[in-house]
């Protein structure tokens, strides 16, 4: 059966983000009625053309249970990325957690950069400019919007 495996064993909150444009952190927590010996192994796949990769660097809890992972020089294809995360133990059959994410979705933008205010008194007028901060997926031009907050003193 494609759900085989204990209830409640296979892993729950999973969520990942993309910062500084390149680096991905996925974490989850243990499935709530998972034996204390489960481990935990994340594989995920950028495309249907890819191949299957398992997280190089896990991140683990007090009980060196797999709770996360660091990928690195991850780059953001058009397709939605595949996700998934089985388990093992001893004792029982564990079930398996998988999603599809869109990883535009999940990155978390660098603030701008080289920000400059040039302001004219006698105009009673400012200029303020900034680059766009790098970002990794495609669709550059159209993700940003930009919100100024004046406050005057």
């Amino acid at each position: 059966p494609v759900f085989a495996g204990m209830n409640g064993s296979a892993i729950e909150n999973f969520s990942c983000v993309i910062y500084n444009i390149f680096l991905m952190n996925c974490t989850w927590q243990a499935g709530r009625d998972a034996p204390a010996d489960t481990q935990y192994f994340l594989y995920w796949q950028e495309s249907r053309e890819d191949n299957q990769k398992e997280c190089e660097l896990y991140i683990k809890d007090e009980n060196f249970r797999n709770t996360g992972c660091i990928f690195q020089n991850v780059s953001i294809g058009s397709e939605k990325a595949y996700f998934l995360v089985n388990g093992s133990s001893k004792d029982s059959l564990i079930q398996f957690y998988d999603e599809y994410i869109d990883l535009y979705k999940i990155e978390k933008l660098m603030p701008p950069s080289n920000i400059t205010v040039n302001c004219d008194v006698i105009k009673n007028d400012c200029m303020i400019q900034w680059q766009r901060p790098q970002i990794n997926h495609s669709n550059k031009d159209k993700c940003f919007k930009y919100e100024i907050n004046i406050k005057y003193k």
